[in-house]
């Protein structure tokens, strides 16, 4: 989801009134930003507190590439990760995730081997669909560790004629469900609905409804479901007993603009390390704990969010010496000055590369890059930064700016249009302050590189028979396996 799809974030079609209204009862960040550019590295930070370079969701196959789980991946989420849901099983929440995994294919990534106790989705993001003949089947649905599906088919149709599916809806349901069955138990929802990724399709009911056109209505369909959740928590009298959070896992995927969403001012989109890429939604809710209508313009991220619930619940880490990249946000969110917070630093990976560093309001790109010749030509990606011409800076290929960095103050220029003069004082003091955080946090990752989990694919990974397949008949042959390099251009 982009940053500017919202009402509350300056969308002039202002047709997110739920969404809206949990910002108008909560917290707003204005610069808050996903952990990575794209959605596997970024879910599993916000799960661990830890970036992917940590945690293991990257490629190592090129410098500064991106990559994501794809059926075939041979990694995923390690064992010795431990997420958010870890931690809250040891207090005795009863933990569930609803929609889009997309962390790992194997069985120490499964979400019920990551803490959670149940599970209603896919591991896979929304590929497809496919025919028995080609390299993928479509992606297994899951109910906890048994397949009950497959997208495209039967109850979990996308219909990419029409743009219409009951997908949001089956999510938001099953979500009801579980809060009625866990209203008086501490539980943990981490509601994942994906209708805004391609292919979109919405609910019959939106289909038609929005200014913004076919994106618009999946973007209602969604704010409805939020809607629904929150009904139901004052419904059940648990609003008040409820932190909320609402973000997304990177910014729109801009090479599609009638389809993949909106950065609003800011620079390019979905695969890129400049703001338009990881500059996301950000929204905080909890009534009389957080402060109503209150906006924060402090640097956040989405790997704050573990060791803001570890604060909120008193849980603790396994191996307390083990790495945070995010910090609690409890302090500013009860309203306690800026200055509680220790960190008001953004790192933006690309790959392994370290492509840019924000301290307060200046931005350091020690690399840039647009995307590859092969992205594209390729039609499941495009141009993420389509019309968009900085000579230098905005390009084809890898460019290496360590020895000048590019240098902007957000605070003035959030597009990122207008480079900062390297030969004045202002500058050279805001470069020294930012290589010093950059060059802490190098250091910081001795000893603690996590193994590169997305180099490798076997195509016998790609849920042709899982367990319980055979009872709704959708098993498919598996092919031989064969592990191959992975070849990423992202």
């Amino acid at each position: 989801m982009g940053y500017a799809d919202l009402g509350c974030y300056g969308n002039e079609a202002r047709e997110t009134p739920n969404i809206d209204k949990l910002a108008e009862e909560g917290t707003l960040f204005t610069d808050f930003y996903s952990a990575y550019a794209t959605c596997s590295p970024s879910r599993a930070s916000m799960l661990t507190g830890r970036l992917p370079i940590r945690n293991g969701l990257y490629t190592n196959n090129t410098f500064g590439v991106n990559a994501v789980d794809l059926p075939d991946s041979t990694g995923g989420l390690p064992a010795e990760e431990e997420t958010i849901a870890e931690v809250l099983a040891k207090l005795g929440y009863r933990n569930k995730v609803i929609g889009k995994w997309h962390v790992g294919n194997l069985d120490e990534s499964f979400p019920l081997n990551q803490g959670f106790h149940e599970f209603f989705g896919s591991k896979d993001n929304r590929m497809g669909p496919y025919t028995e003949d080609d390299y993928y089947p479509n992606p297994p649905v899951y109910r906890d560790n048994k397949m009950v599906g497959r997208y495209f088919e039967r109850e979990f149709f996308m219909d990419l004629d029409t743009g219409e599916s009951n997908m949001t809806r089956i999510w938001t349901e099953d979500a009801l469900v579980f809060m009625e069955e866990n209203k008086d138990n501490p539980f943990f929802l981490y509601w994942a609905a994906d209708g805004t990724h391609t292919p979109i399709v919405a609910y019959k009911d939106f289909l038609g409804t929005s200014e913004r056109g076919h994106y618009g209505d999946v973007v209602r369909d969604l704010d409805f479901g939020v809607g629904q959740i929150m009904a139901k928590l004052t419904e059940l009298d648990l609003h008040k007993d409820t932190f909320v959070f609402f973000g997304s896992d990177n910014g729109p995927a801009g090479w599609k603009p009638l389809k993949g969403g909106s950065a609003g001012p800011f620079l390019c989109s979905k695969t890129t390390t400049f703001e338009g890429g990881m500059r996301v939604p950000g929204i905080f809710w909890w009534p009389d704990v957080i402060p109503a209508g209150k906006i924060q313009r402090i640097p956040t991220n989405l790997v704050d969010l573990f060791p803001t619930i570890l604060e909120i619940t008193g849980g603790q880490q396994s191996e307390p010496k083990k790495v945070l990249d995010g910090q609690s946000l409890w302090p500013i969110l009860i309203d306690q000055p800026a200055n509680s917070l220790k960190k008001d630093h953004i790192f933006y990976y690309r790959g392994t590369g370290l492509y840019a560093v924000r301290v307060g309001q200046y931005k350091a790109h020690y690399w840039s890059w647009n995307t590859s010749p092969q992205a594209l030509e390729d039609p499941k990606y495009g141009d993420p930064c389509p019309g968009v011409c900085q000579a230098g800076f905005i390009t084809m290929e890898q460019t290496d700016h360590r020895d000048e960095p590019v240098l902007f103050h957000l605070g003035r220029d959030p597009g990122e249009k207008f480079p900062m003069d390297p030969a004045t004082e202002e500058y050279q003091t805001q470069l020294a302050i930012i290589n010093a955080v950059r060059d802490e946090h190098l250091k910081s990752l001795e000893g603690d590189v996590g193994y590169p989990q997305l180099d490798y694919a076997d195509r016998s990974l790609c849920g042709w028979a899982p367990p319980g397949c055979d009872e709704i008949d959708m098993c498919l042959p598996v092919p031989e396996s064969e592990v191959v390099l992975k070849e990423w251009y992202i």
